[in-house]
């Protein structure tokens, strides 16, 4: 699998900040006190530092041995290097909150159904997120549709909550794959409610479970576009050599 960069770590952590803050603290208001929380392809740790700041004490993140450990957000002693795509996940204890974000397309599809059995191993409530097909990517190898991966977790008897992506719709500030693909598993089939959560939560009207933000849609639109246009100058210059050629054999 190619490795990322400083840079690009560097880089991410920045964009995903505000990412986190936000997501998180809308998810925090709809679940049970959450005390640790585990994160199945971390990265730098960037979610996990997120909610130690938000008072979460025992944090624990999992990754692949690409992951530069000197720009760990999170202690060190908190990151566990582990194989995604082949390895067995397995740790001696469960969660309160299991996050998975971006990481499930980059596994092959033969291991969807045992990384999700890994996620809800660890904890009754799991954020999750994962590419939908033709998103883009390094390295997607399994992009699949919002109720491919419900239909997972449903196997499990975990229920899906969509409380997320509503709230966050048009935050231009968090990136689009986000918006579009995270939503909340439980193995409980109802939430608190927004009088039970508290005054600050809303509860938005909701969506269909497959959708596309419209920021990805035009990124893809206007790339389609640019191809065709590049085509039709490609076609208009060989046009014009030809007939430059031809008028000089006359």
């Amino acid at each position: 699998m190619k490795s990322y960069s400083q840079a690009f770590y560097a880089d991410r952590h920045a964009k995903t900040v505000h990412s986190a803050h936000t997501i998180l603290s809308i998810v925090l208001q709809r679940i049970p006190q959450v005390s640790s929380a585990v994160d199945l392809g971390c990265g730098v740790g960037t979610w996990l530092s997120v909610l130690q700041e938000k008072g979460v004490k025992d944090v624990q993140g999992l990754d692949g041995n690409w992951v530069d450990q000197n720009l760990l957000a999170i202690p060190r002693a908190s990151f566990k290097q582990v194989d995604l795509a082949n390895g067995d996940i397995r740790l001696p204890c469960r969660y309160d909150l299991a996050i998975s974000l971006e990481v499930a397309e980059h596994l092959p599809e033969t291991r969807a159904r045992d990384f999700i059995a890994s996620l809800t191993a660890l904890s009754d409530f799991v954020l999750f997120s994962a590419a939908v097909p033709f998103q883009g990517g390094i390295n997607h190898v399994n992009e699949q549709w919002q109720h491919y991966w419900a239909a997972l977790f449903a196997e499990r008897g975990y229920a899906v909550h969509d409380i997320v992506r509503a709230r966050i719709w048009d935050d231009s500030l968090i990136p689009f794959w986000y918006r579009q693909n995270i939503l909340l598993y439980s193995r409980h089939h109802h939430l608190p409610g927004a009088a039970e959560a508290g005054p600050a939560v809303a509860l938005p009207a909701p969506m269909p479970l497959d959708v596309v933000h419209p920021e990805h849609y035009l990124a893809k639109a206007r790339a389609q576009d640019g191809v065709r246009r590049s085509f039709r100058v490609f076609g208009r210059s060989v046009r014009d050599y030809m007939w430059s050629k031809l008028g000089q054999t006359h």
